[in-house]
Parts: structure tokens; C-alpha cells; sequence
């Protein structure tokens, strides 16, 4: 069993910056990908960005790229979301996500939700116009 805990959310101006922290405890993840999403009120939960366990591979969301940085250090069982220029549709309560997954880390498979048997509670972000 994996424990997944984020934190790093908060309230910030539009144009600004976040770095979300997701802590796992329990079993390493440090051989499982892991992968951002995030959840707006009354929408689905959608992809973010994801980063394979050596970090040889990263995908975005085509709505963060440039903006959004995923990383890892697998030392202290983290995985980071550095959120620059953040907008107010960026809005959401941020979850991370990892799993042992069998075969190419692709970003179709990244992208998917049912590929994650592990999840946090989620962090807000809130970013004002």
C-alpha cells in the first residue's frame, strides 16, 4: 500500500505561483510513475502531467504546458507541481496518483485515470482574477 498526501495548495493571484508536494508514505513509490490531476467543481477530473519513476519521461495537458513543471525526488518520495503564471481556470482541488503499471509508461496511458490504483486527498488551489 501506497499513502499519497499533497500539500501546497492555496489562494494566489492570477499570474502567480504554486509548487504542490505529493508525499507518499508506506510502500516507495519511487519505481511507479506518478501522475497530477485536478477537479473543478461539477467537472470531471482531468489529466495535469505525469512523470515515469527514472523521470526519462514527462507529458502535460496541452492547457499547462509551458507553464507547468513535473518532477521527482525519489530520495525523499516526492513529487513535485511547480505552477507558474497560474489563471483563474486553473481553479481546482489538485490530486496526484501512481500505481505500478506494466508495459511503456505512454502518454495515453498516463493520461488515464483507471491506471492509478493509489490517490491523495487532494489540495486546493485557488487563483483570483
Amino acid at each position: 500500500q501506497v499513502q499519497l498526501v499533497e500539500s501546497g495548495g492555496g489562494l494566489v493571484q492570477a499570474g502567480g505561483s504554486l509548487r504542490l508536494s505529493c508525499a507518499a508514505s508506506g510502500r516507495s513509490f519511487s519505481s511507479y510513475p506518478v501522475a497530477w490531476f485536478r477537479q473543478a467543481p461539477g467537472r470531471e477530473r482531468d489529466f495535469v502531467a505525469a512523470v515515469s519513476w527514472s523521470e526519462s519521461s514527462t507529458y502535460y495537458a496541452d492547457s499547462v504546458k509551458g507553464r507547468f513543471t513535473i518532477s521527482r525526488d525519489n530520495a525523499k518520495n516526492t513529487v513535485y507541481l511547480q505552477m507558474n503564471s497560474l489563471k483563474p481556470e486553473d481553479t481546482a482541488v489538485y490530486y496526484c496518483a501512481t500505481g505500478q503499471i506494466s508495459g511503456w509508461y505512454s502518454a495515453t496511458v498516463a493520461k488515464s485515470l483507471d491506471n492509478y490504483a493509489y490517490w491523495g486527498q487532494g489540495t486546493q488551489v485557488t487563483v483570483s482574477s
